[in-house]
């Protein structure tokens, strides 16, 4: 029996060897298990233990500590308000779908035709919680070294990216607002840079 089960299990690794995701993500699961579970659609099971649904829940919470103690870390000076803002911009679904596009997540997903990935839309939730998904499965199956590890080599790499849409100046009105200080004068002191890509320095008095 027991040299059955080893001939089963070499049969199976050998026809059915974990996806390019891993290597995308550095990271070979022990549990191939949990990979799967990451990477199947409830369209093809809507048994909570079989499709991502769970684990992307999981990578969810992982995100938000892991990406919390980053910017503690890097902004010891930062009020809640502006971490939160950060942090908001870093976990919301349109970023964590270009996080998803870069890694190729979708390629690998296991779904049914009736789910239409040629719809933008879809396709990019779909890629939002495949990265959830998938950092939910490496810490289930590696723990929180392996999960920092991606999540810092994918979406804190990758943070300049996201924080171009926080709108600084609102933010600062905002503050002047809250704490009864006069509204700050903005002047424009220099402009560089291709056209594409310009660069404002800005004065606040």
């Amino acid at each position: 029996v027991g040299l059955i089960s080893a001939l089963k299990s070499v049969l199976k690794s050998t026809l059915d060897p974990q996806p390019k995701i891993t290597k995308t993500i550095g990271y070979q699961f022990r549990k191939p298990e949990y990979l799967e579970q990451a990477l199947t659609h409830r369209s093809v099971t809507s048994e909570p233990r079989k499709n991502y649904e769970r684990l992307e829940f999981l990578g969810d919470a992982v995100i938000d500590i892991i990406i919390s103690r980053e910017l503690m870390r890097h902004y010891p000076e930062g009020d809640e308000g502006l971490l939160t803002k950060k942090r908001a911009a870093l976990v919301q679904q349109s970023f964590l779908a270009t996080i998803g596009n870069m890694l190729d997540v979708i390629d690998n997903l296991n779904v049914e035709p009736s789910v239409d990935l040629t719809n933008e839309k879809v396709a990019s939730k779909q890629q939002a919680n495949l990265v959830e998904a998938l950092i939910g499965a490496v810490y289930l199956d590696g723990g929180i070294k392996p999960a920092k590890k991606i999540i810092l080599d994918t979406i804190w790499r990758h943070r300049s990216e996201a924080w171009k849409t926080i709108n600084y100046k609102g933010q600062l009105i905002e503050y002047c607002h809250a704490n009864a200080i006069n509204n700050p004068k903005f002047n424009l002191v220099n402009v560089s840079g291709p056209d594409h890509q310009k660069m404002f320095e800005v004065h606040v008095t």
